[in-house]
């Protein structure tokens, strides 16, 4: 399996009809230069390039790069959401749902390009980390009412740098015993651990039942 998204997508050429298609296609080619490069090695000229428009559109759609990284990352990814989902259920089997939920977004193609993205940028910029940290944050309010100043906080932090931790080691790496372990196998594995961190997560909104 492979980690490079530029192998698998054609450089698109020449200039796209239409507002909608262009700005489309700025943010296409923002998340695959974001994956490849991260947040500092991928410029506005360079996406502009890739995309085959003119520096100037992407200010005219985005602002700055700060505004673009946010945008590609977070609105056009489904990941919170289906993260957020994996919450819900049984509190007993969240350790589970979480863990297979997050390490299959590592296997699919569309979404390991955005969660390449997200480290590439963060661990090279401290302003990408720090848009990321907001983001995420805030996003994690929205849907569990958690905040950071909330104790079970500890527990997500906990569960959320196990997990990075094996997604890395397996997909970029490549440690030889995770990289060719199967999906459901590693979920086992790893499932335990995440699942003593999210003990404390309570009951969510609209969701996490006690059974």
């Amino acid at each position: 399996m492979t980690d490079d998204p530029a192998g698998s997508r054609r450089r698109p050429t020449g200039r796209r009809p239409g507002d909608s298609g262009t700005r489309e296609a700025i943010l296409d080619s923002a998340l695959a230069l974001f994956a490849e490069r991260g947040y500092e090695g991928a410029s506005i000229r360079a996406i502009a390039t890739d995309a085959g428009v003119d520096p100037a559109l992407i200010r005219h759609f985005f602002g700055d790069k700060d505004a673009l990284f946010a945008v590609a990352v977070s609105d056009r990814t489904a990941i919170p959401e289906r993260l957020a989902a994996s919450l819900v259920g049984a509190p007993q089997e969240i350790g589970h749902r979480v863990t297979d939920s997050y390490l299959r977004m590592w296997d699919e193609p569309q979404t390991r390009r955005v969660l390449l993205a997200l480290v590439r940028s963060t661990t090279t910029a401290e302003r990408a980390a720090d848009m990321v940290r907001d983001l995420l944050g805030a996003h994690m309010h929205e849907t569990t009412g958690i905040t950071a100043e909330d104790p079970r906080m500890l527990g997500v932090a906990l569960a959320a740098s196990h997990l990075l931790g094996v997604a890395l080691a397996r997909h970029v790496i490549r440690v030889p015993a995770l990289a060719t372990m199967d999906h459901a196998a590693l979920v086992d594995q790893v499932a335990p651990a995440v699942q003593h961190y999210l003990g404390s997560v309570v009951a969510l909104p609209g969701g996490a039942r006690r059974d």
